[in-house]
């Protein structure tokens, strides 16, 4: 191991469905994860939101947050994020005053600009009106802290007058709001407003060295934070053997050379599936390749002292992991096995 300081690990989780495995069962297998990770001694456990995917079940992160709130006593939970282009801003800041009540001081609200879906999906999200649009996301992030807010917000008729408006009517905690982001908009944004900064590195990983500058170098202190304060998300397989490993990121290289290529989205494979199902074309075998060089894959060990360097490489204590292990035929379907063995043995090697 190296002699670089360990950072603190969170999860990332987009409620994987493979092959075989109702949606029950892949959030059963979830809420599982998220026990472990709670009792490994993991940060936090943050949920996605995508819409409309086969191999994805995390379209509604207030939903699996409360459900992992009742599972776990000392681990944060939220979201990784919640895209606010779908949402009333209301509705999001009475959601997450309510997670607040349900576990004070442990919610994080992590919030994104993208719709995390096609346009299709996106229409229909927004078809109760143009509450959400994408152009006045930095006066929703505002309008969402302060409804959260003890004191609430106050909304100012054209007429002249004025009326109170509460997320919840006796707040005592607010939810740790964070923005998200895989370029510089939110980073630029969260800097101006003196929030904390999470770069979506697990979804291309271009573009890092640039946000993180724009956030550091533009941030404002505000009440809430002194100081900048970010983390990165990374995809992780840890295994006994680094053979095994390999073979557990192949389901997850196929769905994204599927997502990258516009080929047809399935259900998540299992290994053996991905190992009998051949060679895609040149392009989505290229997709494949440069997935896999921007991920951790390996023995626990190997991951965690990569991860070390990592978060040494780009001066932050935490990274927060997305366990994308595949699953083989035979193993349980209400289960994460191969994901619940990437958090131990990463968290156990670093812990060494």
């Amino acid at each position: 191991m190296s002699t670089i300081a360990a950072p603190a690990l969170s999860v990332l989780d987009l409620v994987p469905v493979h092959t075989g495995q109702t949606t029950a069962q892949a959030v059963a297998a979830s809420l599982d994860l998220a026990g472990h990770a709670d009792r490994l001694g993991f940060r936090r456990y943050w949920f996605a939101e995508h819409h409309n995917m086969p191999a994805v079940a995390s379209t509604t992160p207030p939903v699996l947050i409360a459900a992992a709130a009742s599972r776990t006593s000392r681990i944060r939970v939220g979201s990784g994020g919640v895209m606010l282009p779908n949402h009333a801003p209301l509705v999001v800041a009475e959601q997450f005053a309510a997670l607040e009540a349900i576990a004070p001081g442990r919610i994080d609200l992590g919030l994104g600009r993208a719709p995390g879906s096609d346009p299709v999906i996106t229409q229909l999200l927004r078809m109760s009106g143009t509450s959400s649009d994408v152009e006045r996301f930095p006066q929703h992030v505002r309008d969402i802290r302060s409804l959260m807010s003890a004191e609430g917000a106050t909304v100012q008729f054209s007429s002249g007058g004025t009326y109170d408006v509460h997320a919840t009517p006796a707040a005592a905690g607010t939810p740790e709001v964070w923005l998200l982001g895989s370029s510089d908009y939110s980073a630029q944004l969260a800097a101006s407003l003196g929030l904390p900064y999470v770069f979506a590195n697990h979804f291309s990983g271009e573009g890092l060295e640039r946000a993180l500058d724009v956030y550091r170098s533009g941030f404002q202190p505000s009440e809430t934070l002194d100081a900048p304060r970010t983390f990165l998300t990374v995809n992780v397989v840890a295994a006994p053997t680094a053979e095994e490993a390999e073979e557990r990121s192949l389901p997850n290289q196929r769905m994204m050379a599927r997502l990258r290529t516009n080929r047809p989205l399935v259900a998540m494979e299992s290994v053996e599936q991905s190992r009998a199902a051949g060679d895609f074309d040149t392009m989505a075998q290229s997709v494949m390749a440069s997935a896999r060089s921007k991920w951790f894959v390996g023995t626990g060990e190997t991951v965690a002292a990569e991860l070390s360097a990592f978060a040494a490489r780009w001066d932050v204590d935490e990274v927060m992991l997305s366990p994308i292990a595949g699953g083989y035929d035979g193993e349980p379907v209400d289960a994460a096995p191969g994901r619940i063995q990437t958090l131990e043995l990463v968290s156990a090697a670093l812990a060494a």
